[in-house]
């Protein structure tokens, strides 16, 4: 039995079915946005991608908080 994923990790496999695109290139595009501050990341990701405001808060905050939270492989 697999453990479940926890904090912001637990909405990667529905982002990932909703969006098409995997949590690596998600964290990616955050990376290479050459913003900073979580409202300024989530803002963008709602307004340039379409992601509804739960999705893109738990994909900025995984981002902005390396270490805190295990690592997520995708398809978990």
């Amino acid at each position: 039995m697999t453990a479940q994923p926890k904090g912001p990790a637990s909405y990667f496999p529905s982002i990932e079915k909703t969006y098409g695109r995997p949590i690596a290139e998600w964290l990616e595009a955050l990376s290479a946005s050459g913003l900073s501050g979580h409202k300024a990341h989530v803002d963008w990701l709602k307004a340039e991608h379409g992601l509804g405001h739960g999705h893109a808060n738990a994909l900025v905050q995984y981002h902005l908080n390396p270490g805190k939270w295990p690592e997520y492989v995708s398809g978990q």
